[in-house]
């Protein structure tokens, strides 16, 4: 167990304590989870009004119907660029290689999205308007270090 609080859901339903990461071009809520595909664990932008979650693969945004939430508040978003992930950043994934893959977010088009940091590819990958966009500056979610 990762100490993280991932619920499953679909279809655009959310657990009450889901964790925001960003918003849409249209001003939707993006919400973290999380979604298998082609045998990797990939971080998944949820938008409940949309009723899907989305992954960023192989070049495009592909839509699922059934995903994990992220839920609780000890988060944090830390700056970082080119694959790099802060101390404290949440293993959201891996791919079929076990490479491990952290969820990201990074402004594109007017929105704040989520995506996956590939740290092995040196950036940030978002699910966009059937695409997958690169970003090479953006935020890492991270776990809140308490304070000693």
């Amino acid at each position: 167990m990762d100490g993280n609080n991932w619920l499953h859901f679909s279809h655009g339903a959310i657990p009450q304590e889901a964790v925001v990461a960003g918003h849409d071009s249209d001003g939707d809520t993006i919400f973290i989870g999380r979604a298998f595909y082609c045998n990797d664990l990939l971080p998944a932008k949820i938008i409940p009004n949309k009723g899907k979650a989305y992954v960023a693969y192989a070049n495009q945004e592909v839509e699922l119907e059934n995903y994990e939430v992220l839920s609780g508040s000890n988060y944090v978003w830390l700056s970082a660029e080119n694959g790099e992930v802060p101390p404290g950043a949440v293993r959201v994934g891996q791919n079929v290689d076990g490479e491990a893959l952290y969820a990201g977010r990074g402004y594109h088009a007017g929105s704040l999205t989520v995506g996956k940091v590939h740290p092995s590819h040196g950036c940030l990958y978002i699910p966009y308007d059937s695409e997958e966009v690169k970003i090479f500056a953006y935020e890492v979610l991270s776990r809140r270090m308490e304070a000693r």
